[in-house]
C-alpha cells in the first residue's frame, strides 16, 4: 500500500492509552483474568489483538457474543475500579513522549474510545494532563466508535484542522481502520501491536516516539 503525506500538518491527533500513556499492559491484565474467571479463556495477546482500542461498548458487544450472555451485573464497575487501582499505583508515561510533545511545533490534541474521567485520571498520573487542556475527545461523544471515523472528524472539527491535513498516532488495527476512514494520514506505534498488521490496515509504521518528530516533518527544537 503506498501512503502519501501532505507536505505538511495542521492538527497531530493522539490516541491516549498505549500513545501517551503506558497503560494497556496493566488494564488488559485485569480485564483478562476477569474474562478468564467469566469463563473465556483469553491470553494477554488475545486482549491486545481483540479489545485493545476499542470503546467499552464494542468491548461488552464481544463479551455477549462469545459468552452467550452478557457479563454479570457490576462486571464494569469492578473492571474500572480494579483498573484504576492499578494504574495509580504502575502507570507510567510511554518512554519519550515528554520529548516528543516537546518537539512538535503544531497543535495536537487526544482523541481517545475512552471516557474523559480515564482520559483525566492517566493523563494526570503521568503529569501530561497539562499539555492537553481543553482538547481531550472521546468516543462517547459520537454516534459510533473507532473502526469509524467520528470520534476523530469530530476532533478535527473542534479544532478547526483539514481532515486531510492531519496526523493521527495509533497503536491499535481499530484505530489506525479509524483514523484512514477519516482521511487523515495515520502513523501505526507498533510497540504492542503487530507492525504487519498496522501497515495492513494503512498506518506508517514505527516503533519509537522519538521518531515522531522527524516523521511529522516537526520544526521543533532538534534535542529535548
Amino acid at each position: 500500500m503506498t501512503i502519501i503525506k501532505p507536505t505538511s500538518f495542521e492538527l497531530v491527533i493522539f490516541d491516549c492509552d498505549g500513545v501517551l500513556v503506558d497503560s494497556e499492559p496493566i488494564a488488559n491484565v485485569i480485564f483478562a483474568e476477569m474474562l478468564n474467571n467469566l469463563g473465556l479463556e483469553v491470553t494477554l495477546e488475545d486482549m491486545f489483538r481483540d479489545f485493545m482500542g476499542r470503546s467499552m461498548t464494542a468491548c461488552l458487544q464481544t463479551i455477549r457474543a462469545r459468552l452467550g450472555t452478557p457479563p454479570p451485573t457490576g462486571f464494569v464497575e469492578e473492571l474500572k475500579r480494579r483498573t484504576g487501582a492499578a494504574l495509580s499505583e504502575n502507570l507510567r508515561p510511554i518512554d519519550g513522549i515528554e520529548c516528543t510533545l516537546d518537539r512538535i511545533s503544531i497543535p495536537y490534541c487526544v482523541a481517545s474510545s475512552g471516557d474523559h474521567e480515564k482520559m483525566t485520571l492517566t493523563l494526570g498520573l503521568t503529569g501530561l494532563l497539562d499539555r492537553f487542556d481543553g482538547r481531550l475527545f472521546s468516543a462517547t461523544e459520537v454516534e459510533r466508535g473507532k473502526p469509524h471515523p467520528d470520534v476523530f472528524l469530530f476532533a478535527a472539527e473542534r479544532m478547526g484542522a483539514d481532515p486531510a491535513r492531519t496526523a493521527v498516532v495509533e497503536d491499535s488495527e481499530v484505530g489506525v481502520r479509524a483514523g484512514v476512514a477519516a482521511g487523515m494520514t495515520v502513523f501505526g506505534y507498533a510497540r504492542l501491536s503487530d507492525p504487519l498488521i498496522l501497515i495492513n490496515a494503512g498506518a506508517i509504521v514505527f516503533d519509537s516516539m522519538k521518531q515522531l518528530p522527524q516523521l511529522l516533518r516537526s520544526k521543533g527544537p532538534e534535542t529535548c
